[in-house]
């Protein structure tokens, strides 16, 4: 399946080389999946073993250079060329004598490049201390360059087709919520009602199938809801517990998170209470959003309706999402804060997750979205509010 035009590809090399051009690089190594996927158009699971897109300056398509046996994967995906498809030999693969970034060191050195500005990703997740230090070594005559976040800010615009994939997301995120609290009764197991959050981002709609997101979701229980990034267990939910849920629908690797908070019972009038102060805080977020505006008015704006009411929060309320690989689908380039001059611009998408954490529990009630023209545009259509059983 085609999921974009080459034009669109040649037109995402092209802003990645104008980024390159701004930090001085002639030669671009892409270690991140997510990058190399929004460039290549390649998504495989073989970013265990070493992998890596190369973009030059003086080259029209980029180089995937990747293990033999998922070459076959990338003349799938790739948008390039059958001759931009270099493999290494399984003989590099978990091995003490060889490793890929050697066979990487060669491809550079024989187009040219071993003596060239070269850029990568210092701080990617994928890209090692032992990559680094086994290029470093293998061409002494480079100056490396650190590169990261390049390719992320490329993208951080989206193109209407990426944006269609965002908003299919958005519909397989709030199926799974509901499907989510459908099941989730005292006595049911935690496990047993993300099961059904699972089998809705899989299944996905009838139109569009969903597939695995690049992280489970974060789905606590009672106490454990006072901390942000935990797992379900097999323990039975219980009456008057609270069950915090942040999800992802995914679809064609774009992500659409999506959080709120399920009362088993029903609920202390405190908790509606700070509930709805939650939602007003997010729907005043999302009447500032439009272009030209930057990312701390959106805290500013968060701030000014809990500060009303007596409420401090000291963590960021969002940032830019999107293609997601493992570990994260967000896009590290900037963040709903106080001091972020991140200035929006049409078709760029954000999480905004006004999460409050609290001594014993956790609310939340989040929405992703595009930045329009007039405003925002949600990519889920699901109730701003705290669901509860009584």
């Amino acid at each position: 399946m085609k999921l974009f035009e080459d034009a669109e590809f040649a037109a995402r090399v092209a802003r990645a080389k104008t980024k390159m051009e701004e930090i001085g690089v002639d030669v671009l190594l892409v270690a991140s999946p997510a990058n190399q996927f929004w460039l290549t158009g390649y998504d495989g699971w073989s970013f265990y073993t070493p992998q890596m897109v190369v973009v030059a300056a003086d080259l029209e398509q980029p180089l995937w250079v990747g293990r033999a046996m998922d070459a076959v994967g990338a003349k799938f995906t790739v948008f390039m060329s059958h001759e931009h498809i270099i493999p290494y030999g399984d003989e590099y693969v978990a091995s003490d004598e060889r490793h890929p970034m050697e066979f990487l060191v060669e491809i550079l050195k024989s187009r040219g490049w071993g003596a060239r500005r070269i850029g990568v990703e210092m701080d990617d997740y994928y890209y090692t201390a032992r990559w680094h230090a086994i290029l470093t070594a293998g061409l002494p005559d480079a100056t490396f360059i650190d590169a990261f976040l390049a390719v992320n800010r490329a993208r951080m615009k989206k193109s209407d087709r990426e944006i269609d994939y965002l908003m299919q997301a958005g519909e397989i995120a709030g199926r799974a919520m509901q499907a989510t609290f459908d099941a989730a009764r005292p006595g049911v197991r935690q496990c047993d009602a993300v099961a059904e959050l699972y089998r809705v981002t899989t299944a996905g709609t009838p139109e569009h199938g969903g597939t695995f997101t690049c992280k489970p979701p974060n789905a606590m229980v009672g106490e454990y809801c006072s901390a942000p990034h935990l797992s379900w267990t097999d323990a039975p939910l219980k009456e008057n517990e609270m069950f915090y849920v942040e999800l992802g629908g995914c679809r064609h690797r774009y992500h659409a998170p999506l959080s709120r908070c399920l009362w088993l019972g029903k609920p202390p009038q405190a908790m509606l209470d700070l509930a709805e102060i939650i939602a007003e805080g997010l729907n005043a977020v999302l009447d500032t959003v439009k272009p030209g505006v930057v990312l701390e008015e959106l805290a500013a704006a968060w701030t000014s309706v809990i500060s009303r009411h007596g409420i401090e929060k000291d963590s960021r309320i969002g940032y830019p999402v999107g293609i997601g690989y493992p570990p994260t689908w967000g896009e590290l380039t900037c963040s709903m804060r106080k001091g972020d001059r991140t200035v929006m611009e049409p078709n760029m998408t954000f999480h905004c997750i006004p999460a409050l954490w609290m001594e014993d529990y956790g609310l939340v009630v989040s929405e992703s979205f595009a930045v329009t023209e007039t405003g925002a545009r949600t990519f889920a259509d699901f109730p701003r509010k705290l669901f509860h059983l009584g």
